[in-house]
């Protein structure tokens, strides 16, 4: 009797986990591979998923003793403890960033894991964003050690020293993904900067437009962002999990900047009523956004990753993510309609 495989997603509850499951549950070949969902609370919390769930706190090393040991192919891991949506100690960071990555790759190892698939974050390049020119995948860290991202990105980088750690020591594959902001629709509107709660600002300029409210356009109009959809994101680590290679670091982005201008009247014109859209109005001396593009050859030409969402086709899933709320229907709401 042939015996699937299995895919252990740490964190499947979280926004990127629950696209990723979403993606999973998709594209999967159910013949060769089982999803095994990982998180915090008694329950996959969330009514699209029916599949295998097994409790995980990553801290705790004991939890690893609920999940299987045979057949597993590959652990995604989407846990980690991020300035946007914590405002404790510190010490936090280095209990689930570090200790929690220890932790998964002694499971990894014991279940004799092929691969793991791990997210970074883009903030150990930040000290490269002056320069005005791509940031590549494999550049030696430059970070900002001050701010409410300084000790979150020195222990994610701490993390990805681990991991490669054990893929030198034990053979274990190793997938580094460096996000920056991974645009996606979730019922949460708000994360925190230097622990003061503020609106997301795409949550922002989208409600306003929805409103036919004046929007303000900060700065230089020209500069912008390298804006990857979550989907895309889902694309690339879904290819990492089959292809045929030890490992590598990859940027997630599309390769190409978006202007403020261009994100600005893309908003208004997928999300403001069309008789009414909102204005734009020129702010130049308010603070100008970062400004940068992401090096996606080496995913292209390893990995095999082609980015699918141009920024207007995003708004446009993101409205129908938005309306539908299909993925963030809790349980507990399903079984009240």
């Amino acid at each position: 009797m042939y015996t699937k495989k299995k895919i252990i997603v740490i964190g499947a509850a979280g926004n990127l986990g629950v696209y990723f499951i979403d993606y999973l549950n998709t594209f999967l070949d159910f013949e060769k591979y089982e999803i095994i969902a990982t998180g915090t609370k008694n329950y996959y919390p969330y009514s699209f998923y029916s599949g295998k769930y097994f409790k995980l706190d990553i801290t705790k090393k004991e939890d690893f003793n609920n999940l299987p040991l045979e057949d597993v192919f590959a652990v995604v891991d989407f846990a980690g403890i991020l300035p946007a949506y914590y405002t404790g100690n510190p010490q936090h960071y280095i209990d689930v960033n570090v200790t929690g990555t220890l932790n998964v790759l002694e499971y990894c190892v014991k279940a004799n894991a092929d691969r793991i698939i791990y997210m970074q974050t883009w903030a150990d390049l930040n000290g490269y964003l002056k320069d005005g020119i791509p940031l590549e995948p494999n550049w030696l860290r430059k970070p900002i050690y001050y701010g409410d991202h300084a000790i979150y990105t020195a222990t994610k980088s701490a993390a990805v020293d681990l991991i490669e750690c054990y893929h030198q020591n034990y053979g274990i594959k190793n997938f580094i993904f460096r996000l920056p902001n991974i645009y996606l629709y979730s019922p949460e509107k708000y994360y925190y900067v230097n622990g003061e709660k503020k609106y997301i600002s795409y949550r922002y300029l989208i409600d306003r437009a929805i409103k036919s409210l004046d929007i303000e356009l900060w700065g230089n109009p020209s500069l912008g962002k390298d804006i990857i959809y979550v989907k895309d994101l889902c694309q690339m680590i879904f290819k990492a999990l089959f292809v045929e290679l030890n490992g590598g670091i990859y940027n997630a982005g599309t390769g190409k900047k978006t202007t403020m201008l261009e994100q600005i009247e893309g908003i208004i014109n997928v999300f403001s009523p069309k008789n009414n859209p909102s204005k734009i109005i020129n702010c130049p001396k308010k603070i100008d956004c970062d400004d940068f593009v992401m090096n996606i050859d080496n995913a292209k030409i390893e990995l095999g990753y082609m980015p699918k969402y141009d920024y207007i086709s995003y708004l446009n899933d993101y409205k129908e993510e938005m309306l539908e709320n299909r993925l963030f229907m809790k349980v507990d709401d399903k079984n009240e309609l």
